[in-house]
């Protein structure tokens, strides 16, 4: 009731007056998300008063990448929007749109009637009839038609992806090496540049307001200051760039945020900033703290690659915990280095607590793979896992040496490099079914494979099942060819979906839909085969369906005396493999008008992803108040954040001063967060503007006019 009559109060205050217009979205507005100034983003559209996406009545996402290239041609299997389990997912995510030779968001020639997302046709496929009312064809076209029978679901254009983040793909098919979200966010001589960023995100305003988009995903892979990251045909663009990626990054996030706000007040129709994050440790930090999270509707973490042929190790795709016998951890001594203190960072559990240090549960989803990776000839391990591969030349470009990957009919789903097969392992999940049960499917011949007269393309061995319930990870193995081939299956689709209700977490992200899979009894001479269907999606809609809504809040509330204008900053990260261990300057600035005296206690959190090992070496002293996590990390983080003291003894910090240190730590970790300082016998809360609106309280304390 007290809810009910706070949201009509609220309401009641939108229609009388400007402030409280600006009041009443404010209520809506996700904890953790900066407001954009000067804009009166109306929240309130995609949010509830609690600050919760609206989402029609699901409780956590569904987030499904469909992709643009699954369009039947050559005669492989076809998915298009009508194929997509409408009633089932929250979100779809378009694969992909690129940034073009004027620094704009593009999908090529929108006029060509060969363009999959503008105009191709599929005449004759029921459900896949263009709607009359969209002067455009091609996916969009459906999507718009479907989301119109579908209204809870939104859709996102995405724009990147691992083969077009540093260039694009023309209308013949080849790649343009234009440098894409390295050059649009950084120049030459490492300046951030900024009127290109305008230019880009004025574009994307524009593409989701002709085409009806609810937003935009940003899959910009990777702004990391780690050498040689990325696409191997980006790096003569990347790598002399590392130095400004991140700063590059922030700046385009920034003004994507401000622009898509500008537009929602403008549109009277909120639109949603979302990215697609990595989730190696190794990556992340290069990373320095993440601090785009401030500007984005959620993220959806790419808990998936984790293992693969780029290496000999062979080890789940994605698992979701350490066993703390991952081989190419142990290969880096992450078991016996001290610092470390054994926690393996190569598991979806480590990246979601990274991720945790700065968002809501709930603006995090996981990432799950619709496909596999494998290797071939793996020696040892169990059953393969945690074997190795032989290394070998003849590797993906950019490489000098990797493991054998899976080849012929254990790679139907083969990516080309210059038009060369690259050996992955790279399936569909309904393909592995097949394999797992003995079938010699139909469609092989669309991928090119001659199951008849090439050894490789044939159906030999036995693909035995496996499954290790500390990862909560499946896999094949085939002892006759000695192959390992990583999956998903019901069972560790479960095991994640339980583990993202029980978290609260906000949903799951899938890549990509057309890899989920059924049994069709009508196929194969009706002898039946494994196909595309929906088997892994309707677990997690049936297990969201019943789960409690998401979480809505970073911080436990602490009780304190009011709240200091005193600005945190973290910054001047050592690059690349300079980096270790991770050395920022972590800076307090007292902006208000009260002198902090020396003596005074800071403390704030920290993520669980690195250990409480943290220290720093210029003088001040900073310790170890309570840990939510100790030792190994086999079967999970315990907790989600760990908290530090830090000590000013040796100086005041008066009006207008700033406290420096330099901060220790061994694993990657957002910005800390959640600040108080203690001194006189009081608690203050440090100002953060990206704090969830507060409950409104007869007795609110206000420090230097800044309400808590």
């Amino acid at each position: 009731m007290k809810r009910a009559i706070r949201f009509g109060l609220a309401a009641l205050l939108a229609a009388v007056l400007p402030w409280g217009a600006a009041q009443a979205q404010e209520r809506c507005r996700p904890d953790g998300m900066l407001k954009s100034a000067g804009a009166s983003t109306p929240y309130c559209l995609a949010y509830d008063n609690d600050g919760r996406e609206l989402m029609g009545g699901r409780k956590r996402r569904v987030i499904g990448y469909f992709t643009s290239w699954r369009t039947g041609a050559n005669e492989q299997p076809r998915f298009l929007a009508s194929d997509i389990p409408w009633g089932k997912i929250t979100h779809i995510n378009y694969a992909f749109a690129h940034i073009d030779a004027n620094n704009q968001l593009s999908v090529g020639n929108e006029s060509d009637p060969q363009n999959p997302a503008t105009g191709l046709q599929w005449p004759g496929v029921a459900g896949a009839e263009m709607d009359p009312e969209f002067s455009y064809k091609g996916h969009f076209n459906l999507l718009n038609k479907f989301k119109k029978q579908n209204p809870h679901a939104k859709t996102l254009i995405s724009v990147g992806g691992w083969a077009e983040t540093g260039g694009y793909f023309d209308a013949t098919g080849n790649r343009v090496p234009s440098g894409g979200f390295y050059t649009l966010t950084v120049t030459a001589n490492n300046q951030v540049n900024q009127a290109a960023i305008d230019t880009f995100a004025d574009s994307a305003v524009a593409f989701v307001r002709r085409f009806g988009f609810n937003g935009v995903d940003v899959d910009y892979e990777y702004a990391t200051s780690m050498n040689d990251a990325g696409h191997p045909l980006d790096w003569s663009v990347s790598n002399p760039r590392r130095a400004a990626l991140m700063r590059g990054y922030v700046a385009l996030m920034k003004t994507l945020r401000e622009k898509l706000d500008a537009a929602s007040a403008q549109d009277n129709k909120y639109y949603l900033l979302t990215v697609a994050a990595p989730a190696s440790g190794y990556l992340l930090r290069g990373m320095e703290t993440y601090q785009v999270t401030q500007y984005l509707d959620y993220v959806n973490i790419m808990s998936y690659d984790l293992h693969g042929a780029w290496n000999q190790f062979v080890g789940p795709n994605a698992a979701l915990y350490d066993d703390g016998r991952d081989a190419e951890l142990a290969s880096w001594n992450v078991y016996t280095t001290s610092q470390y203190a054994n926690i393996g960072y190569l598991n979806t559990d480590w990246a979601y607590h990274y991720f945790r240090g700065a968002l809501p549960a709930g603006r995090i989803n996981i990432g799950v793979p619709y496909y596999t990776r494998g290797w071939r000839n793996v020696n040892g391990g169990s059953n393969g896992l945690w074997g190795t591969a032989p290394q070998s030349g003849g590797c993906s470009i950019g490489l000098t040496s990797c493991g054998q990957g899976a080849l012929g009919i254990d790679n139907i789903w083969h990516d080309l490099e210059l038009d060369a097969e690259v050996p992955a392992g790279s399936n569909p999940m309904w393909h592995a079914k097949n394999l797992e049960n003995g079938i010699l499917p139909t469609y092989l011949a669309a991928y090119g494979l001659d199951p008849v007269n090439d050894p490789a393309d044939q159906l030999s061995g036995s693909y035995v099942r496996h499954y290790d319930a500390t990862l909560a990870a499946p896999w094949l193995w085939n002892a006759q060819k000695k192959v390992f081939i990583s999956t998903e299956d019901e069972v560790s689709t479960a095991a994640k979906a339980d583990y993202i209700a029980g978290k609260g977490i906000g949903g799951v992200m899938i890549w990509e839909l057309a890899g989920d899979y059924r049994w069709h009894p009508d196929r194969r001479g009706g002898q039946g085969e494994w196909y595309i269907g929906t088997t892994l999606t309707d677990i997690y809609h049936q297990r969201f369906q019943s789960a409690a809504p998401y979480g809505n809040r970073r911080y436990s509330s602490a009780a304190v005396a009011g709240t200091l204008d005193v600005s945190v900053s973290i910054g001047e990260f050592y690059l690349g493999d300079n980096n270790y261990p991770i050395t920022p300057k972590l800076k307090l600035t007292n902006n208000s008008t009260t002198t902090i005296p020396a003596g005074a206690l800071f403390e704030f959190d920290l993520a669980t992803s690195a250990p409480a090992n943290w220290t720093n070496w210029s003088g001040a002293t900073l310790s170890v108040v309570s840990s939510g996590h100790s030792g190994n990390n086999i079967g999970g983080l315990d907790g989600d954040f760990h908290r530090a003291r830090l000590s000013s003894s040796w100086n005041a910090l008066p009006p207008g001063g700033s406290l420096e240190v330099e901060f220790v730590y061994y694993l990657p970790m957002v910005a800390p967060g959640n600040f108080t300082v203690s001194f006189g016998g009081s608690t203050y809360a440090l100002r953060d503007s990206t704090l969830a609106a507060p409950e409104p309280a007869a007795d609110s304390i206000f420090v230097n006019g800044f309400q808590p």
